[in-house]
């Protein structure tokens, strides 16, 4: 076998494979067939096909290569076997066998067009020239087509009218494809005309002349061949053509012969088939069934158009209903007839449009989705909207979405809409489609995405409220505005200690992805997502204009506000800082007038002032950088030295701006920076403060200007105060000493002289306390001129170096001619009044969270239109109160003999109704961002009243009804004060709470007065010296220890107390923060008076050995005898501890170790208190069944207690008295079964008398037990001997009265099982050897405690019962 060339090989190789094959004579594997003209004859000359070849032969080259030297030119010379005769010429030969492709070009006939007419373009009215039409007449499609386009229909119409059949012709029969492809098609005999080669393109004639040609040598080609070679032949032009061009073939083939068989039928029918020439309606195809046409019916009329088609429209000629279908008519708008819920559907205004509402389309409301007919866009198909790819419309969504969150948070919709919007909006990713619109390339996008970012996070009314509030007393600290409510994963986690939950915590919440941060917290999912990079590229390099300008320091104000995490993170935003500082806070920049801007670049902008400001509150730090990094000192004297009407700004901006820049300076003074400043600003200040009184008296009082006097005195105070820290004289030995060393930069002298100034300014303003329309116009001035002379008074104090008597009479002056006289004015009387009108404790529907609140975005919910008479409105006296209640206080701090005289005001019958209001037992408002906020403000005033009657009744005993009334007062305020008023609770545990002076029932016969109801109500006489009384008198002198037991058990965090204490003393170099701590709960819990018990459960648990006899007991002891005081003479103090946890923490008492409860002292309180919960007034409301507070479960305790009452009881009667209430009738059958189940061994330490039984005995008897597996441990445990009258008579009395009345019961609902259960104890029981309990049981009448057995006994049984026992037993019974 002859093998291939190889790569590789070289020519000699490939010669030598040659000659090896020619020897060889074997058939070559490819033959080269030369094929002539068309319609040449099949049978070639096979001579031609078997010409001799030019053959290389390998003995005629020479051995070695010829010499490179130019050869002669070589003439061509024939073949040694193939001479050419002399009259042949070599071209004329050359080309007759010559088979290149210009064989066929030679062939080709040049297209005819000498009689084709050349048509000129016609001119028309229309803009464009006229252009191919398809044709009008459409073919219905057949089931089998399919789906076709209308031009693919047309064109198939065309081509089925143009097809044309000779007249003569006869049709040919079809054949399957599978036939056709095995057979002659038609027969060997019958040929049309040809189908293929048509001679278009070429002269008339000679077309037709040169396709009968070609079709007359394919036939005599086909009728030379064998029907075999035909078959042949066709296969193997099927193998070598593409499958495309067959199938093309075919369907042209079939085309033609349907358009035959058509004319055959026509021509048989008699006659030609007819053109159609009107024109057909087309129906659009319907949606339900895209695969198929509709038809219309006859007689249905064609959908109107609102516009008919005219003949000069371009493309109209052919009219589509199924794509001008939108241009229709709306359907008719349905009605809804059932209560079913329907989409909300909002106008571009952010409206909620009614159901029913019906219209116009030009308001461009009516779109082409789901429900067409109905106006508005919905929540889903504006998020669809976002997504376009037209730039106008993504804006436009998101412009409306705005508009509805911002409509939503005002509480427009109120309750027309099921759910909430916000949270919808947030659980659909609105917040993430927000911060990729952020991204987005078009500025119409990117100012629409910050817009709807600002109405999603800030809300208005929030920042005017807190805004209005700040010169208010401790105004400028506020709670920080993040999520507070704990989810189901943190309080599992609260269970582990604080530093494992630390180090558990803070990994995971930085491996969230920002999804699971939004979820809980919205600030926190941004912040992560870059937002602040991305903020600060809009600012700095796109320069937007003023309104996206506005809404990102907007928005970035609201950050700052969520946390100091969240302020660190903008402040340390890479050049966000410096770019708003540059653009927006220059030193110098180009008169702006009056009217719309096109830019706030290089413009000053209040908002950005106020950025600086909440950075700065979150802390000190942040406040020191702020104003050594960013050059705000020049600036802040640029914005202050200059008046509003000065700065070439818009008269609201100029003034808006004067007032940030105030308050800025403001904050950064309350930390004891930014002092150096009023040196060089003292003469602006004194000006301003020399025309305040008559700007009061003379201009119209304008919120603004109001707001930026307010805020200068502010500055003021703060100034005032920072004078008084640098004479205060620090411990060596403190801590924060060398804070405190640090020199200040203001001393004494430089404030001295502000009092006379601002003494006038108040004066004018009190002038205008009668007229409450003018008053309310000077908005916070009154307020921030008593506070700065609260503060002037504390620092003239404070100065070592001066007289004492100089700021002594001085007070007295002030006293006299200013305070003591507006005490006696009706308009501060209805200043009192109005306390309870505007308070939020009273009121709590004022602090309800708004209907848009969501957990994970914290907002006050505040509108902008505050009622006048709230807490924050118009109307409200609480700021100026609680400054005039400051000042009182530093007055009669620092001289004695004004505390009589100021605490005239305490006898306002205004005051006295609220507080009553206060202290009446009503549930506290639900903690809420705006009630932490609005509750903080009330407490202030609350303390100062009570600081300042502490102070009073130290010189001066208040009234017994009073002093009551302060003392309730305390202890309600005590357990409502909230994170950020450490120091206001210690000071009430130090000096109020536990004062003597506070419990006038001491020294007007109150333990006398308990003694006696104490015996009506047991009705028997005890023991003079182990009463109540005695107990109560005892605890008044003892309360001294009992305030240091507290002080210890009711500890406060320190850091907060430190804080706390520097910001209410004004020692403003230790103060931390004006960002107070997040206010999840109370500072102590409502049953704190129980703190110190719960503490010693709890170390008793952690150390089995427990702490020292002594310490437990005198713990133990103070902390029942301070609970005894509250249940005696306080009880609304305890109304919010229900009895039932009451009880739970009694019974703590004994679960501490196995010798505290024998101490005596701790048996007679205890037992005092159990009295009082026993009482019939408390009883009913004893609850076990529920949830307790502050317990997990109280039948697990009450189990723990039965283990430990069996083991270290000793038959103690107080451990069994508290064993036994819980197994009433009325409690859970949890807690009997508990005790006659696992733990029976206690029934003989149970040994109470019934004497002793703290509740009457029926409250056990009745109603009769229905458990039947109770009612067998019952039966087991007397039948056994476990339970015996003389070991346990209280629960043997029970037993019986139960067990009796079940064998006795016909009552026939029972159950099978209970019916056997109870023959079987019957005949049991009639079988008994014991012949004293068996008469117990059959002859047990009704329940009487005096008797010895605590029950009655029949002397005969009854006839019904004996009658049953017979029927029952089946032997006659005779009873003597």
């Amino acid at each position: 076998m002859l093998s291939r060339p190889k790569p590789g090989e070289s020519e000699v190789d490939l010669l030598r494979f040659q000659s090896q094959f020619l020897a060889a004579g074997a058939a070559p594997a490819v033959q080269l067939v030369k094929n002539g003209r068309r319609g040449a004859t099949a049978n070639l000359d096979q001579s031609r096909l078997q010409d001799q070849r030019d053959v290389v032969m390998l003995d005629t080259l020479p051995d070695l290569p010829p010499a490179l030297v130019p050869a002669p030119l070589k003439r061509a010379k024939p073949s040694p076997g193939h001479s050419l005769a002399d009259h042949v010429d070599p071209e004329e030969r050359l080309n007759r066998h010559d088979q290149h492709i210009t064989a066929v070009l030679t062939k080709i006939i040049e297209r005819d067009t000498s009689s084709v007419a050349v048509n000129l373009p016609v001119p028309s009215g229309v803009a464009f020239p006229p252009v191919f039409h398809r044709s009008q007449e459409r073919q219905r499609k057949s089931a089998t087509s399919g789906k076709r386009s209308i031009f693919a229909q047309e064109i198939a119409a065309k081509r089925g009218s143009e097809a044309s059949i000779p007249p003569g012709a006869a049709p040919c029969e079809s054949l399957t494809p599978r036939v056709q492809d095995h057979q002659l098609p038609c027969g060997s005999q019958n040929f049309q005309g040809p189908h293929l080669v048509t001679g278009k393109g070429l002269r008339g004639q000679e077309a037709e002349q040169e396709a009968q040609t070609i079709h007359e040598e394919n036939i005599a080609r086909l009728q030379a061949m064998a029907p075999e070679e035909i078959l042949q032949e066709q296969q193997r032009l099927l193998a070598q053509l593409d499958p495309s061009l067959v199938a093309f073939l075919r369907s042209r083939s079939r085309t033609h012969e349907q358009a035959e068989e058509k004319a055959v039928k026509e021509q048989r029918a008699g006659g030609p088939s007819a053109e159609v020439t009107g024109e057909k309606p087309i129906v659009p195809t319907s949606a339900s069934e895209p695969g198929q046409e509709d038809e219309l019916e006859p007689g249905t009329p064609a959908p109107a158009l609102p516009l008919a088609a005219r003949k000069e429209w371009l493309h109209m000629d052919t009219v589509e209903l199924d794509k001008l279908h939108w241009t229709q008519d709306l359907p008719p708008l349905r009605r809804q007839q059932t209560q079913e819920r329907m989409q909300a559907r909002f106008s571009l205004q952010g409206e909620l449009l009614a159901p029913d509402a019906d219209l116009p389309t030009h308001l461009g409301l009516h779109h082409h989705g789901e429900e067409a007919e109905r106006a508005g866009y919905s929540l889903q198909e504006l998020f669809h909207l976002t997504r376009s790819q037209v730039s106008q419309q993504r804006a436009l969504a998101l412009q409306v979405l705005a508009q509805v969150i911002s409509r939503a948070q005002a509480g427009e919709f109120g309750d027309r809409l099921v759910g909430s919007v916000l949270r919808l909006l947030l659980d659909a990713g609105f917040l993430f489609l927000l911060r990729f619109s952020l991204d987005d390339r078009v500025d119409g996008v990117i100012a629409a995405a910050v817009r709807a970012l600002r109405a999603l996070l800030v809300a208005p009314g929030d920042e005017e409220l807190l805004d209005s509030t700040f010169s208010w007393y401790h105004g400028a600290m506020v709670f920080p505005m993040m999520p507070t409510q704990k989810d189901k994963d943190d309080e599992d986690e609260d269970e582990e200690p604080s530093g494992e939950k630390e180090k558990k915590k803070s990994p995971e919440e930085g491996n969230q992805p920002p999804s699971d941060l939004a979820r809980h917290d919205v600030i926190k999912g941004l912040l992560a997502t870059n937002l602040l990079p991305r903020l600060r590229y809009v600012l700095e390099v796109t320069c937007p204009g003023p309104s996206v300008v506005l809404d990102i320091l907007a928005v970035l104000i609201r950050l700052a506000r969520h946390s100091l995490e969240s302020a660190t993170r903008v402040l340390e935003c890479p050049r966000l800082i410096e770019t708003i500082v540059r653009e927006f806070l220059p030193t110098s920049w180009s008169p702006v007038s009056v009217g719309p801007t096109t830019s706030l670049h290089r413009v000053p902008c209040a908002a950005a002032m106020k950025l600086l400001r909440v950075l700065a509150s979150a802390g000190r730090n942040i406040s020191a950088r702020l104003l050594g990094s960013f050059d705000l000192r020049s600036r802040l004297c640029r914005f202050v030295a200059e008046a509003p009407q000065e700065l070439a700004l818009p008269p609201e901006e100029a003034e808006t701006l004067s007032t940030e820049s105030f308050r800025l300076w403001a904050v950064a003074a309350s930390y004891g920076q930014g002092c150096d400043l009023y040196r060089e600003l003292y003469p602006v200040l004194i000006r301003a403060l020399q025309a305040m009184p008559k700007e009061l008296s003379t201009q119209l009082a304008q919120p603004l200007s109001m707001q930026r006097r307010a805020s200068l005195l502010t500055v003021l105070t703060q100034l005032t105060l920072a004078a008084r820290s640098s004479a205060l004289q620090p411990s060596s030995d403190s801590a924060e000493a060398g804070l405190l060393a640090t020199p200040s930069s203001i001393t004494w002298t430089q404030v001295s002289g502000l009092q006379p100034l601002v003494e006038p300014c108040l004066r004018q303003t009190l002038e205008l306390l009668p007229r409450p329309e003018r008053w309310r116009a000077l908005g916070p001035v009154p307020t921030a001129c008593l506070l700065f002379l609260d503060a002037y008074y504390q620092a003239w104090s404070q100065q070592p170096d001066l007289c004492p008597g100089d700021w002594l009479q001085d007070m007295e002056r002030l006293s006299e001619e200013l305070l003591l006289p507006l005490l006696s004015r009706p308009a501060v009387g209805s200043l009192w009044d109005s306390l309870g009108r505007c308070s939020p404790l009273c009121n709590p529907q004022s602090c309800a969270p708004a209907p848009e609140a969501l957990p994970s975005l914290v907002s006050l919910g505040c509108k902008g239109d505050r009622p006048p008479f709230s807490l924050a409105g118009s109307a409200s006296p609480f700021p100026v109160l609680t400054s005039l209640l400051t000042l009182f206080n530093t007055l009669a701090r620092i001289h004695k003999g004004l505390c009589g005289q100021l605490a005239a005001v305490l006898a306002a019958p205004g005051l006295q109704r609220y507080f009553l209001r206060c202290v009446a037992p009503v549930a506290a408002p639900l903690l809420t961002p705006f009630s932490g906020w609005a509750l903080r403000h009330e407490f202030h005033l609350q303390y100062l009243a009570l600081g300042l009657a502490q102070r009073a009744a130290a010189f001066q005993p208040a009234p017994a009804t009073d002093a009551a009334l302060h003392h309730r007062m305390a202890l309600a305020l005590l357990s409502r004060l909230l994170p950020g008023s450490e120091h206001l609770a210690r000071e009430l545990l130090l000096s109020f709470v536990f004062r003597l002076e506070f419990l006038p029932e001491r020294a007007s016969g109150g333990p006398e007065a308990a003694d006696f109801s104490d015996q009506l109500s047991l009705g028997s006489s005890r023991d003079p010296g182990c009463g109540r009384g005695a107990l109560l008198a005892q605890a008044c002198q003892d309360l001294p220890s009992i305030r240091s037991c507290y002080l210890t058990h009711c500890s406060l965090d320190r850091a907060g107390l430190l804080a706390s204490q520097a910001s209410y003393r004004g020692q403003l170099q230790r103060v931390p923060a004006l960002l107070l701590p997040l206010p999840k709960e109370p500072l102590l819990p409502t049953d704190w008076p129980f703190l110190p018990l719960i503490h010693l459960y709890h170390r008793a648990s952690d150390t089995p050995s427990g702490p020292p006899p002594a310490a437990a007991v005198g713990t133990a002891m103070r902390a029942l005898q301070w609970l005894l005081v509250l249940e005696s003479w306080r009880a609304q103090a305890l109304w919010a501890v229900p009895p039932g946890a009451r009880l739970a923490r009694l019974m703590c008492v004994f679960l501490v170790d196995s010798e505290l409860f024998r101490e005596t002292p701790i048996q007679r309180l205890v037992a005092a208190l159990l009295a009082r919960l026993c009482q019939p007034e408390v009883l009913p409301n004893l609850h076990l069944d529920c949830p307790l507070p502050g317990l997990t479960s109280f039948p697990d305790l009450y189990a723990s207690f039965l283990e430990h009452f069996e083991a270290v009881s000793f038959g103690d009667h107080l451990f069994g008295a508290l064993v036994l209430l819980p197994l009433q009738r009325r409690f859970s059958v949890t807690f009997r079964l508990a005790l006659f189940g696992e733990h029976v061994g206690a029934l003989r330490a149970l040994g109470l008398p019934l004497t002793q039984l703290p509740v009457p005995l029926e409250c056990y008897t009745g109603p009769p037990e229905d458990n039947v597996a109770l009612l067998r441990l019952y039966f087991r445990a007397l039948v056994t001997g476990a339970l015996r009258p003389h070991w346990c008579p209280v629960l043997y009395a029970v037993t019986v009265a139960h067990v009796n009345s079940f064998i006795f019961s016909q009552d026939p609902q029972s159950s099978d099982e209970a019916k056997a259960a109870r023959r079987s104890m019957l005949q049991k029981t009639w079988l008994l050897a014991d012949e004293g309990l068996r008469q117990h049981l059959l002859h047990y009448k009704l329940p009487n405690p005096t008797l010895p057995e605590g029950f009655e006994l029949y002397p005969q049984l009854p006839t019904l019962r004996q009658q049953y026992l017979q029927r029952l037993t089946q032997n006659g019974v005779s009873e003597t």
